[in-house]
């Protein structure tokens, strides 16, 4: 990928591949897994990431691109029942707003407080411009380190995500971590903690142990911080997703849904359900009311929990 442009080649050699990969992984499997009833019944593993999400195999239906067009047509491929549409429920910026809970940092607490875009609003703080004279490019580079920060991204690594020189990554992550200080001390404190007591803990208490920081060898110890950084947020968010499937699968049955709504899936910060079309539009904000309420008011301390939804007869179009 790094090579991408050095000769005309290595693009004909990823696209290939990328072909290659949707043909024998979906196109050619699928079409085998699939039961008498027409649909494919992928086993759910429920601790299958060492994060606590869910994985799924046989066939792996998670990772269906949705980045390329191509990779988007294979999602056409899945359609819902005659008389049912597929409801699609997503968080939004859920782990960006687990890290302002988790790191009670106030600058970031105060961006989602009032409702307004993150990414727009860091770029804003970290280049000293006003937010309306942010520049898509400025926005870019704010959602790179926002998602970077939360997998434990160095500067190297921000370096050649952003483009650009390594002086101006340091020099943007120097900045960064100077607007949200509060947030940098958490970060320091996780791993710092993890290395101290061998785990790391989720908002709910879930633990992950890390055996990395007992190695002799530096790559590993530094693999280690970075997945200690980014374990209680991310374990955090799948704490959340799978008390809210909990829960709406009680509403289902205190209502009597039956056959009317079921899950189908869920992909780690998404979850989709096939309801009857006749009651799909009155049934999703309730299904999104749970979704946010699932997180207690005293646990999000006034971080707002947000969901989007969109409805459609095939998978491709929500």
């Amino acid at each position: 990928e790094k090579l991408r442009d050095e000769h005309p080649i290595i693009a004909l050699v990823l696209d290939y591949r990328e072909l290659q990969k949707l043909l024998s992984t979906y196109i050619d499997a699928m079409p085998e897994l699939v039961k008498d009833d027409g649909r494919l019944h992928p086993h759910f593993i429920q601790i299958g990431a060492a994060t606590g999400r869910m994985a799924s195999k046989n066939p792996g239906i998670q990772n269906i691109p949705i980045k390329t067009e191509l990779g988007r047509k294979i999602r056409d491929a899945f359609v819902s029942d005659d008389g049912f549409v597929l409801v699609s429920l997503d968080y939004s910026q859920i782990e960006l707003r687990i890290a302002a809970i988790l790191s009670k940092d106030p600058s970031l607490t105060e961006i989602f407080k009032s409702g307004r875009d993150v990414h727009t609003e860091v770029a804003a703080r970290v280049f000293k411009v006003k937010p309306e004279d942010v520049t898509k490019e400025m926005r870019r580079k704010a959602k790179v380190i926002n998602f970077g920060i939360l997998y434990g991204m160095g500067v190297n690594a921000l370096k050649t995500n952003l483009g650009g020189t390594r002086q101006e990554a340091q020099e943007f992550y120097n900045q960064y971590f100077a607007t949200f200080p509060v947030l940098a001390k958490y970060l320091d404190q996780v791993k710092a903690e993890a290395e101290r007591k061998g785990y790391t803990a989720t908002l709910f208490g879930r633990r992950r142990t890390f055996e990395g920081f007992k190695s002799p060898l530096p790559y590993i110890r530094a693999q280690a911080e970075r997945m200690a950084i980014n374990a209680p947020i991310q374990g955090t968010q799948a704490d959340i997703i799978k008390l809210a499937m909990v829960e709406i699968d009680e509403f289902f049955k205190k209502e009597n849904l039956g056959e009317k709504a079921r899950l189908l899936l869920q992909i780690h910060d998404e979850l989709i359900y096939e309801i009857d079309e006749k009651i799909a539009e009155e049934l999703s904000p309730k299904i999104q009311n749970i979704m946010v309420r699932v997180l207690p008011e005293e646990k999000a301390q006034g971080v707002p929990i947000l969901t989007s939804r969109s409805i459609g007869k095939n998978w491709g179009e929500i």
